[in-house]
């Protein structure tokens, strides 16, 4: 428990032993247990954009380290 959101809870019978709805604990796509398929395509096409701008990030940074040369 990283955070005093008062989000956390205990021993789960399933999956992470705590969570955090505030992302402290490093998951970034928290989701509920069971999710629609509406909200499964969101999460996914969230995920997609953000591995885009990642992947922007790297091809900048390639373009950078090919300049210095």
């Amino acid at each position: 428990m990283c955070c005093n959101t008062g989000s956390h809870h205990g021993t789960q019978r399933w999956g992470h032993q705590s969570s955090c709805s505030c992302g402290c604990l490093g998951v970034e796509y928290p989701r509920p247990r069971f999710m629609t398929k509406k909200q499964r395509i969101t999460n996914l096409e969230k995920h997609l954009e953000d591995l885009q701008d990642e992947a922007k990030a790297v091809r900048e940074y390639i373009a950078e380290i090919k300049k210095e040369k």
